[in-house]
Formats: structure tokens, sequence, C-alpha cells
């Protein structure tokens, strides 16, 4: 309890790890878990039910598991589970679940928060996610794994953001944005694959080539979606990886963004110059 500042707010039915630090002016509610090693910062407000792993760094003002902001919510048990060493910057907000939504909103590990994002209810994020200023997701959108969100960038509910998936700033994803791909703009499109960031987690040349070959053959060949599928399972499949982003495509349920930009540039620089995550 020597962590816990006096002048915040613990309710008794919270349950708080050795090693829990608590700023003054924070607010935390009942039916609240954190994790060995949490550091909850002044002003921050939490509200159960929540789970919170450990190591994770909650800075002032950031509101954690408050109630979904749908109107179809009538006060039933519904839940937020947050993993290991996460950073929730300034006045991030991240709701629980739906009951007609599954009842949970997930968020894995390492992931970073930059101030004002939004997690809206039922959300699935993976782990290694980076969110930049004010990027905002919709209820029900899964995040995969290494994903990144540019600032004021918005995905629209239900929608996917593969794994590795950069999305650039100020843009409106309003179907699933492919895997291992740059998505940039308004009216989003394809701007190639994320090289840089592939490169950066240390992502091979030769498994880098595959992906971009099999993107290519979906979005530059001239071919359907379905017939550039059968040819990256003709000519690619067997790496993990491409079968990955073949299983995504075929399960969409809102369509891919795949449309080049005006003028053709999608194998080249995102619209943000060198800007892959």
């Amino acid at each position: 309890m020597s962590g816990i500042h006096p002048l915040a707010a613990v309710d008794p039915g919270a349950v708080l790890a050795d090693g829990v630090t608590v700023g003054p002016f924070a607010v935390i509610g009942p039916d609240v878990q954190i994790g060995e090693g949490t550091e909850i910062g002044a002003g921050a407000q939490i509200q159960g039910p929540v789970k919170i792993g450990r190591g994770n760094r909650i800075f002032p003002q950031a509101a954690i598991g408050f109630e979904p902001q749908d109107l179809k919510f009538q006060g039933e048990r519904v839940t937020l589970e947050i993993g290991d060493h996460n950073q929730f910057r300034e006045f991030c907000t991240i709701h629980r679940g739906t009951a007609k939504g599954g009842g949970v909103t997930r968020i894995g590990s390492d992931n970073l928060f930059m101030a004002y994002a939004h997690v809206a209810h039922d959300c699935q994020v993976g782990s290694r996610t980076i969110f930049a200023n004010n990027a905002t997701l919709a209820g029900h959108v899964e995040v995969h794994d290494d994903a990144s969100i540019s600032a004021f960038s918005a995905v629209h509910q239900f929608c996917r953001v593969g794994r590795h998936a950069y999305i650039g700033g100020f843009s409106v994803v309003v179907m699933d944005a492919l895997p291992f791909a740059k998505t940039v703009g308004q009216k989003p499109a394809f701007f190639g694959i994320n090289r840089i960031g592939l490169s950066r987690k240390g992502m091979g040349a030769e498994t880098i080539r595959r992906l971009d070959r099999a993107l290519r053959l979906l979005v530059r060949s001239g071919l359907n979606t379905a017939q550039a599928l059968e040819k990256m399972k003709e000519e690619l499949a067997g790496d993990p990886e491409v079968d990955y982003l073949i299983s995504f495509i075929e399960s969409a349920k809102r369509g891919i963004h795949k449309n080049l930009p005006r003028g053709g540039r999608g194998g080249g620089a995102s619209a943000e110059g060198e800007a892959d995550a």
C-alpha cells in the first residue's frame, strides 16, 4: 500500500498486486485487478470489471474500463482485459465490451497508445501495436500484432487491420486493411508493402520478397481477387506469412482496401514519404 498516494481513491474491492503505484487524484473502482509493477498516473481513472497485467504504465488522465458508448448497453456485466507492459498515454480512453459483441474488449502486450487514442467496445487488439495520437477504433474492430495506426486515423466498426499493417495519418479505414502493407488516405489506397517496417521487425529478405510478390498479384496484376488468390496458392503457399495473408483476404467480410492511389504509385513510398512503421 506504500505505493498509493494518500490523495488517490482506491475502492476496497480493487485488487492491486505488489509494486503497483498510484498517483494523486487517481480513481480506481471496484472489481479492478492490477498486476505487479503497474504504474497509475495522477488523475487516471480505472473502472471495472477490468483485469490489467504486469508492468503497464497508465499516464495521467487516462480513462480505462468505462462503460461502452453503445445505446444497447443496459448495465450488464462486461469486461476489459489488458496484458503486460503496455503504455497508455495521457487522455487515452479504453472501453469495456457489450453483451452482444462478446462481452469483452481485449488488448495484448507491449502496445503503445499515444495521447487521446481510443479503443471502443468489443475491440480485439494484439501485441506490439502502435496507436499514434488520436488514433480511433470504433466498436468490434480487430487489430492484429505489430500493426501501426497513425495520428488522427479512424477504423470503422467490424473492420480488421492485419499484422504489420501501416495505416497512414488522417486515414479513414472502412474496409479491412491488408497485412504487411501501407494503407493511406481519407479514401484509402494501397501504397505497397511495408518494407521498412518489416525489416525493422526482423523479417527476412526472402519472406519480404514473397509477400511483395503476393501483394502485387492481388493489386497490380489485373487479376480479380479470386484469381489472385489462386495464383498466390500456386506460387507461394507454404510460407507462413503468405498463408496468413491468403487466409486474411479469404475471411474478409467488409472487403479489403486494395485500390491504387491516383497515379498508380502503389509500389512506391507512402503518402508520408518513408514513414513506414
